[in-house]
């Protein structure tokens, strides 16, 4: 039991250690650079995720990263295939969770208030484009599994990339063992794999095509 406890104190003293050692990113903040290092060591040890399996995002300049959504790790697999930070667009609630709002402010997520005003946090995703950042977001504005019925993305995708010009980054996610979980999916070891589609451009006249080609990408067909 002794050890146990040693053995327990030793590995929480090493994580700050061994989180930023992991970092591949520079956020700007030396807690999130930790915690970019702790979801790189959690996605490749735990949900097998190749760091072969990289989104292949430009060095610089705007872009827009998509994927399916299935679970809470989401998020974390879509960190640990980049080397850029990502501004992720997340609902409100979510935003404002005590606990956590600090970790979503100080790693520039937008908060979408779906409720009232989506438009105010699109302007918000244009300007950090129009900065050259790199925006995130599941386009089915929540969890959907290939098991559920269609549904249609979101269109704020499509306005953002022809409004800034941006190309848009499609990623598939699957194998996640803990489908249609939030907290639990984290923590479920699985074996994932992402598959990477050709970038797509929008223009403001062919909205709906760029749509179905994003819808396209990241569902199951």
């Amino acid at each position: 039991m002794l050890w146990f406890v040693f053995g327990l104190v030793f590995l929480l003293a090493s994580l700050p250690y061994f989180g930023l050692r992991a970092a591949k990113v520079n956020w700007q903040h030396k807690g999130i650079n930790w915690v970019d290092g702790l979801v790189r060591l959690l996605c490749k040890h735990v949900h097998g995720l190749d760091e072969t399996q990289q989104i292949p995002l430009p060095e610089t300049g705007p872009a827009i990263v998509v994927a399916n959504h299935v679970s809470g790790l989401d998020p974390f697999l879509l960190i640990t295939a980049c080397r850029r930070p990502l501004r992720f667009l997340i609902a409100r609630e979510e935003y404002e969770r005590p606990g956590l709002n600090w970790l979503f402010k100080a790693s520039g997520c937008i908060p979408v208030d779906r409720a009232g005003r989506p438009e105010k946090a699109l302007r918000q995703a244009l300007r950090a484009l129009e900065r050259g950042e790199v925006i995130a977001l599941f386009p089915h504005g929540k969890i959907h599994l290939d098991s559920d019925p269609p549904l249609k993305i979101k269109g704020g995708v499509a306005r953002l990339a022809a409004w800034s010009e941006s190309a848009i980054y499609p990623v598939r996610i699957t194998g996640v063992k803990g489908e249609g979980h939030v907290a639990l999916a984290p923590l479920m070891p699985s074996q994932v794999h992402l598959l990477m589609h050709s970038s797509i451009r929008c223009n403001v006249t062919e909205m709906k095509a760029c749509l179905t080609k994003v819808s396209q990408a990241i569902s199951a067909k």
